[in-house]
């Protein structure tokens, strides 16, 4: 038996293959959702949004470890499972890109789908109102999953730029349904 070796049923202190960058390692952001199952978030997800797990977390590491010259995809995809506590597999710097851009064009078509709801009075101004505050509680849910504590102020005002341009929108929509009536008379 040779001493180079680790020693059975000790850790190797240093084992190969163990490399994890030290932002890694102080990455803190969902370790809330210790012991959490892939499946069980990802319906979570599913029945309040409609993004995955996997772009949800993708997407906020995009955004935490994103540099002057771009995103770190590589440390991403290499290290998510000691990012994100339910993500169990290694990933290509071309699958983080992938998921980082599903994330985008899904908010992308919720936003124009809201709007468009919103312009054409589909909505009433009361029932606009619950569908954004529906969507805020969703969301400061996951602010709070992911680790971040808003402060009561940050939330108001979040709240007040988010009501301030939804009262633009809906004016900007009446006066454009008025100037369309205008000219069909």
């Amino acid at each position: 038996m040779s001493d180079d070796g680790p020693m059975p049923e000790v850790p190797d202190p240093d084992p190969e293959g163990t490399d994890v960058p030290d932002d890694v390692q102080k990455y803190a952001r969902f370790k809330k959702m210790d012991g959490a199952e892939y499946d069980r978030v990802n319906e979570f997800l599913r029945d309040r949004t409609y993004v995955t797990a996997r772009e949800w977390a993708i997407a906020r590491l995009c955004a935490d470890f994103r540099t002057e010259t771009g995103v770190e995809m590589t440390k991403i995809g290499e290290n998510l499972p000691e990012l994100v506590p339910f993500m169990t597999d290694t990933y290509t710097p071309q699958a983080v890109n992938q998921a980082r851009s599903s994330f985008e064009d899904k908010v992308r078509k919720s936003g124009a789908t809201f709007l468009y709801g919103a312009m054409c009075d589909f909505f009433t101004a009361e029932e606009l109102d619950d569908v954004m505050y529906e969507a805020t509680e969703v969301a400061k849910f996951l602010l709070e999953v992911e680790g971040v504590d808003l402060a009561v102020e940050e939330e108001l005002e979040a709240e007040e730029r988010i009501s301030s341009v939804m009262r633009e929108v809906r004016d900007a929509s009446q006066q454009l349904r008025e100037q369309e009536d205008d000219r069909n008379e």
